[in-house]
């Protein structure tokens, strides 16, 4: 099984402790697909304050992360195959694409800012990657950064459980998912389309296709606009015995 391992640098372990004990993620832990370990910044600090930012050059408001912690931090765990990714809002917009991409590396080390950001030596000798996850400001970048990794970890393969499952959700071909139903087929007058409950797969894989376009183009035309238009299946699933 391929596997993916994962360091986090923040000055707020903490805010990982209860996304990392549950669900996917701990799955993905015990399946051995994924190897996630916090580190605190504060460790890497060379006072006794363990101090990691610092007032401006140039003078405005707020402080800035320093630069010798992180350095030093990266440089303990940093390999020839690392990816290091800096969460901030300059950083390239993160996609479906960018997980499947991030999803086939081996090492992820996330860097994540705080207060006005980091020194710029940071991104000039040590971010091979800068992540965005939208255009919205939050407190630190450890939200940020735990949002990217479930989105590749979930990539990782066995870690869903149900073959392919990954491959069949939202943007995955570039177009929002179909509606989905489950039992019973009729609820409070509201019935589950006809076209589901014929057990011909070759019509509900078409009806799937139809939604998913019509979704996509009423919710979501940027996608299309980008020239991710979403197409049918080419060849419908089998048939089940």
């Amino acid at each position: 099984m391929h596997g993916v391992r994962i360091e986090v640098i923040t000055i707020f372990p903490e805010m990982l402790d209860g996304f990392l004990r549950a669900s996917m993620m701990k799955r993905a832990a015990q399946k051995g697909a994924l190897d996630l370990r916090t580190i605190n910044l504060r460790d890497f600090a060379t006072d006794k304050h363990q101090t990691t930012d610092d007032r401006p050059f140039g003078g405005g408001p707020g402080m800035v992360m320093k630069p010798e912690p992180i350095f030093a931090a990266v440089e303990s765990v940093r390999t020839p195959e690392s990816r290091v990714i800096l969460m901030c809002p300059q950083g390239r917009v993160f996609t479906q694409a960018v997980a499947r991409e991030l999803s086939a590396e081996r090492h992820l080390i996330f860097i994540c800012g705080h207060y006005e950001g980091v020194d710029e030596r940071v991104r000039e000798a040590l971010v091979t990657d800068e992540l965005s996850i939208g255009d919205y400001v939050l407190t630190n970048g450890v939200l940020p950064a735990a949002v990217v990794i479930d989105a590749v970890v979930r990539l990782l393969p066995g870690v869903l459980g149900g073959e392919g499952a990954a491959e069949q959700e939202s943007f995955s071909d570039g177009a929002l998912e179909y509606p989905q139903y489950t039992r019973p087929a009729e609820f409070r007058g509201m019935r589950v389309p006809d076209a589901l409950l014929t057990g011909h797969h070759e019509e509900i894989a078409r009806w799937r296709a139809e939604q998913s376009a019509a979704r996509t183009r009423a919710r979501r035309p940027d996608l299309l606009m980008r020239g991710l238009k979403p197409e049918p299946p080419a060849k419908p699933p089998a048939a089940s015995a």
